[in-house]
C-alpha cells in the first residue's frame, strides 16, 4: 500500500482518458480518498497522457506493436506497473483484451468499466445493440475484471433511458456521464477497505454481492 496507508491506483488507457479525468477531479476535490500513481498508455499520443502530466501524475507508455504477442506485451505491463507497486489497476478505456499473465498477476485488484447492463451486450457496440434490441434502458457496468472479456463479477451498475430518438452516438454520451459518477464511486469503495473480490464474487461490506449496486 503506498505511503501514509493510502490506497493507490494504476489508471490503464487508450484514448481520452474521460474516465481518467473523473478520478483527477474527485481526487483533487478531496471527494476520493486514493493515490493514483500512474498512468500507462499502449498509445504514446494518448490525449489521457497529457490530462494525467497537468495532474502531475507520472505516466508510462508499453506499445503493444513493439513485442510480438499478448503474453509478452502483458509482462512488460507487469513489470512496468510493479514499479510503482499499486493496489488497484483501473482499466479506463485500454483497449487491450488482457492474458493471464496480467490478470493472474493482479488477481482481485483489477477493476474494468464496460458500456452496457452486463451480462447483456459484451463486446463491441453495445449503444446500438442496445437501440436494435429495443431496450428501455441502457447503461454502463463497474466489475473486476477476470480472464472472460466482460464477464468478471459485477460491482457497479448506472442506467439511463433509452429515448426514442437514440442514437448510439446521444444515448453513449449519456452513458459517458453516468460512468464518470460511477467508476471513482466503485473505487471509493475499495480504497475504504469495503469492497473485495473473494470466491470469484464482489464483496461488499463483508456480503456477497449478488446483484451490483444501482444507480440512476
Amino acid at each position: 500500500m503506498a505511503a501514509g496507508n493510502k490506497v493507490s491506483a494504476a489508471v490503464l488507457i487508450s484514448g481520452s482518458g474521460t474516465n481518467l479525468q473523473s478520478f483527477i477531479d474527485k481526487v483533487a476535490s478531496g471527494t476520493l480518498d486514493l493515490g493514483l500513481a500512474v498512468v500507462l498508455s499502449n498509445k504514446p499520443g494518448a490525449a489521457g497522457l497529457e490530462r494525467a502530466r497537468q495532474a502531475g501524475i507520472p505516466v508510462e507508455c508499453v506499445q503493444h506493436g513493439d513485442y510480438p504477442d499478448r503474453e509478452s506485451f502483458d509482462t512488460a505491463l507487469v513489470d512496468t506497473l510493479d514499479r510503482y507497486v499499486p493496489d488497484l489497476i483501473v482499466l479506463a478505456g485500454f483497449m487491450r483484451i488482457l492474458t493471464p499473465v496480467f490478470i493472474d498477476h493482479f488477481a482481485g485488484r483489477i477493476f474494468n468499466i464496460h458500456p452496457s447492463l452486463l451480462p447483456k451486450y459484451p463486446g463491441l457496440d453495445t449503444h446500438q445493440r442496445a437501440i436494435d434490441a429495443g431496450d428501455q434502458w441502457a447503461g454502463s457496468t463497474v466489475h473486476f475484471a477476470t480472464e472472460e472479456l466482460d464477464g468478471g463479477p459485477p460491482i457497479i451498475q448506472g442506467r439511463v433511458p433509452v429515448l426514442p430518438d437514440d442514437t448510439a452516438d446521444t444515448l453513449a454520451a449519456r452513458v459517458l456521464a453516468v460512468e464518470h459518477r460511477i467508476y471513482p464511486e466503485a473505487a471509493a469503495l475499495f480504497a475504504a477497505g469495503r469492497l473485495r473480490y473473494r470466491d470469484g464474487g464482489a464483496w461488499l461490506d463483508g456480503e456477497r454481492l449478488d446483484q451490483p449496486i444501482q444507480y440512476e
